[in-house]
């Protein structure tokens, strides 16, 4: 909603600016220009990246116009789930508690939390780290250097769309001078006709240097750095079960690993003691 609304405020500052000294609008309705310009820019776009990448860049285009950022209950599942893996794994015997990792769809821990089990990768992520876990001879900071590998390599991932983005966006400018270059062109076949003429069609030649330049600073700059902020955030989830895992191996409770986690999210998101309590309290009649 806020990118819908940030739009919607440029264009019509900026069209409404056009008007307001003396600028009549249907002169930017160069519908080839956009032809040009966009088509231009798709073209390039599906050269310079893979399909899979292409997938993931509209769905995290979806992902940015949703803000579909972590919420607190999403934090509050993560470290509920963590808190009743780890009371399992210190109180269970180890294939009690690979039957929950091992299939974890099938397990009543993870149905408990659907957000989490809707998550196929982080599910992945806390199974894997907890099957090392319950081996019994890994240690804490090779399982740290692990982690970080591999959420450095899910953080990398994760912003390919981010990137293709904005190399689109930074190709906008150049894209709508090709365009403009094009209704020059055009423009100079027509010296023989009245001024009038002239005039209209170098107008809109220029057009497409505008429309390069807007869509670049003003659409796809502006959505990149919002695809980049959700994916972040997200990328939070596996910092906290990487800081509650190592708290854990280094001997702490389950009650006070989670507190390792929690003091990772950021200070205005992060949810209270009590409702960290609440929810863990709450873990075993939701499991039942």
């Amino acid at each position: 909603m806020g990118i819908l609304i940030g739009l919607v405020v440029t264009l019509g500052c900026v069209l409404g600016g056009f008007m307001a000294m003396g600028g009549h609008i249907e002169v930017l309705v160069q519908p080839w220009e956009v032809v040009i310009i966009c088509g231009a820019a798709l073209g390039t776009f599906l050269v310079a990246n893979p399909m899979k990448v292409v997938k993931d860049t509209g769905k995290a285009c979806v992902q940015a116009f949703k803000g579909a950022v972590p919420k607190e209950k999403d934090y509050l599942e993560t470290l509920g789930i963590l808190h009743s893996i780890l009371r399992e794994i210190k109180s269970k015997s180890r294939s009690e508690v690979e039957a929950h990792i091992d299939a974890p769809a099938e397990s009543p821990i993870f149905q408990a939390f659907p957000l989490i089990l809707k998550d196929k990768e982080l599910t992945a992520f806390i199974c894997d780290y907890c099957r090392l876990i319950i081996i019994g001879n890994a240690r804490s900071h090779e399982i740290e250097a692990l982690m970080d590998e591999e959420i450095q390599t899910i953080r990398a991932d994760s912003l390919k769309a981010y990137h293709a983005v904005t190399a689109v966006g930074d190709g906008f400018p150049a894209i709508g001078i090709v365009a403009a270059v094009l209704g020059v062109v055009k423009a100079m076949g027509a010296l023989d006709k009245p001024p009038e003429v002239l005039g209209g069609l170098i107008g809109a030649a220029l057009v497409g240097t505008f429309l390069g330049i807007f869509m670049s600073y003003c659409v796809c700059a502006p959505i990149a750095t919002k695809i980049k902020v959700v994916r972040e955030k997200k990328n939070r989830l596996y910092v906290i079960v990487k800081q509650t895992l190592l708290a854990h191996m280094n001997g702490s409770l389950p009650q006070v690993a989670i507190e390792f986690g929690r003091k990772t999210i950021s200070a205005y998101e992060r949810p209270s003691i009590d409702a960290v309590e609440q929810s863990t309290m709450n873990t075993p009649a939701k499991a039942a």
